[in-house]
């Protein structure tokens, strides 16, 4: 087994409305469910916008830290979800139905090494 992160791609800017967020919500829930029932969930949240960010950058020996992010973006990361899966097919396979719930761009990628070393 492996772990995955599944990245939901997020438009910047306002969100969706009430209604159309409840019944993202609800999808989001049910995948969740089905997630926990097959032994494959292991976390997941949404985030705040990257206006609420704080960057910490080594420099001169130092740390600087500044407010949000480095770059500006016409998406950002909108939620995480951390998963596991026998291989990237099986991932994929959970990143598609993300992406159908979300209704958003779903980026999949593997942890280094195995989940329980």
């Amino acid at each position: 087994m492996k772990y995955y992160l599944l990245n939901v791609m997020q438009p910047v800017g306002e969100p969706p409305g009430p209604d159309v967020l409840g019944e993202i919500e609800k999808r989001l829930d049910a995948l969740n469910r089905e997630l926990r029932e097959a032994g494959a969930w292991v976390f997941a949240g949404g985030l705040h916008g990257p206006e609420s960010s704080t960057v910490l950058r080594p420099r001169d020996g130092d740390v600087l830290v500044t407010d949000g992010p480095y770059a500006e973006g016409k998406e950002m990361l909108g939620g995480i979800s951390l998963i596991k899966a026998p291989d990237l097919d099986a991932a994929l396979a959970w990143g598609r139905k993300l992406a159908l719930a979300t209704t958003l761009p779903i980026e999949v990628r593997p942890f280094l090494g195995e989940a329980g070393e």
